[in-house]
């Protein structure tokens, strides 16, 4: 059974609690052209200890939940739910999560724990399609608004967490970059 508290989450302790930012843009394609909308979100990070595979590889396990809603009219567009995990021993960062469209990621990276300043911490994730770290896409995603790429940079310090990704997809006859950037304060 996970221990959450004695787990070692590494580079991922700055992550715990309730974030809030009102400061967040999305560039996102429409079929006539690229549309840019204000938003604003909240992330709430859990501890989830551990867990061993095979004997062999221990992750620590952060679950989060991502609420996404647009300024013009407080709808939400974006909902999102998955984990962070670290493996110290190989000093990897894994970023695996599901969107409600029919899309899972799992893109990872190295972090280097000699290079970590304790009161900011930043954190590199991708994925390449047919790549090691990628996607599963529905038949309707694959054939529709295919996933080609996704790249994130989050930084992370005790009470200031900003970040940037960009999903390059192929839709609508064709490739473009999504992107997504915000600041958020703990609250």
């Amino acid at each position: 059974m996970p221990n959450e508290k004695t787990a070692d989450y590494g580079p991922l302790n700055h992550l715990f609690g309730t974030w809030e930012g009102d400061k967040g843009e999305d560039f996102a394609p429409e079929p006539d052209e690229d549309a840019t909308s204000p938003y604003y979100e909240t992330i709430t990070f859990e501890r989830a200890g551990d867990v061993d595979n095979a004997d062999e590889q221990v992750l620590a396990i952060v679950r989060y939940h991502i609420s996404v809603r647009r300024k013009k009219n407080d709808e939400t567009f974006h909902d999102q739910v998955g984990y962070w995990l670290w493996d110290k021993e190989n000093q990897t960062i894994m970023h695996s999560f599901t969107i409600p469209r029919g899309l899972c990621v799992l893109a990872g990276g190295k972090f280097d724990a000699k290079k970590v300043n304790n009161s900011r911490i930043t954190l590199n994730v991708a994925a390449k399609l047919g790549e090691e770290w990628g996607f599963v896409q529905s038949p309707f995603m694959r054939d529709n608004a295919k996933t080609l790429e996704f790249t994130q940079k989050m930084i992370v310090t005790k009470d200031m967490l900003s970040y940037t990704q960009t999903t390059v997809l192929d839709i609508y006859g064709r490739i473009f970059n999504h992107t997504d950037f915000n600041t958020l304060r703990k609250v």
